[in-house]
């Protein structure tokens, strides 16, 4: 059994009277990416500044590895790395002085996972900070974040920045960490980027954790989209409790999120007059969107 690598517990957030998160527990296990999923605003951000020790927490506890994660606590620290959604760093030094700076604080020879991650994602280590496009910027963050070969990392909007070629460099950056036994907190509001990458996700919303589900529990669920065209149209809508999502004098589309099979929704649908009938398989991208419609 894999061992828990990451534990909160009943992280609360305010800001001022404002809540930001609210009574949200996880568990994280070593070798798992995790997606953390919501719109803007969610909270997303919010719980990772609060793993990271960079926000005070209103109330709960985080764990690494069976211990408290604490601001002051370095030997812990090393063992995390972190790509924010947007990177700062010091304009006015290279990205070589800035990988310098960056090996100094560990003790062990990162040398040579240095010079791979730097070629792989193609950074000029001549080039001042204040000359880097977004994209490159957001390359030296990973390359910061992956070089000390930390057990668990985090990342928050990761790809942003990045042109189709980079990020496919980044998945496989993913793949081998995973491989290698990292876990990997994944925090987006892209969704066909969790279904590419991730094993389990939690969906937050308005600061609440709503549900965490595995990607292949989420492809097993029975959610289609039914479009119908008749003349019953109102007669339909009267009779059937519907999840509606679009309506006129002539048609409807509705989601079918029970667990009848298509069989059993046609011989509902047999007593009405039916001009078309049109019944799509939720995509992966339409269940994540299902928790927030």
């Amino acid at each position: 059994m894999r061992k828990i690598v990451l534990e909160i517990q009943k992280l609360t957030k305010y800001y001022g009277n404002v809540l930001a998160v609210k009574d949200l527990s996880l568990t994280l296990k070593e070798g798992e990416i995790f997606g953390f999923i919501g719109p803007n605003g969610a909270g997303k951000s919010t719980t990772i500044r609060a793993i990271m020790n960079l926000i005070h927490k209103t109330e709960g506890t985080i764990l690494f590895e069976g211990k408290i994660l604490k601001k002051d606590d370095i030997a812990l620290k090393e063992q995390i790395g972190y790509l924010p959604s947007e990177v700062y760093l010091y304009e006015d030094m290279t990205v070589g002085e800035i990988l310098d700076y960056h090996m100094s604080f560990y003790k062990k020879d990162l040398k040579k996972r240095r010079e791979d991650l730097v070629d792989r994602l193609k950074l000029d280590e001549s080039k001042k900070i204040e000359d880097l496009s977004l994209g490159n910027l957001k390359k030296l963050g990973i390359v910061l974040a992956f070089m000390h070969g930390p057990k668990f990392l985090i990342l928050d909007e990761p790809t942003s920045g990045l042109d189709p070629m980079m990020q496919q460099v980044f998945y496989e950056l993913l793949e081998e960490e995973k491989e290698r036994g990292t876990t990997i907190f994944y925090s987006t509001h892209i969704l066909s980027e969790i279904s590419k990458v991730c094993d389990r996700v939690g969906f937050i919303k308005d600061g609440t954790l709503l549900k965490i589900e595995t990607i292949e529990e989420m492809k097993k669920k029975n959610l289609t989209f039914v479009t119908i065209e008749s003349k019953d149209v109102k007669k339909i809508v009267n009779d059937l409790k519907l999840d509606m999502l679009e309506q006129n004098d002539h048609m409807i589309k509705f989601k079918n999120a029970c667990s009848a099979s298509t069989d059993d929704l046609i011989q509902v649908l047999s007593k009405y007059h039916i001009d078309k009938l049109l019944i799509e398989e939720a995509t992966l991208e339409d269940m994540f969107l299902h928790y927030y419609m």
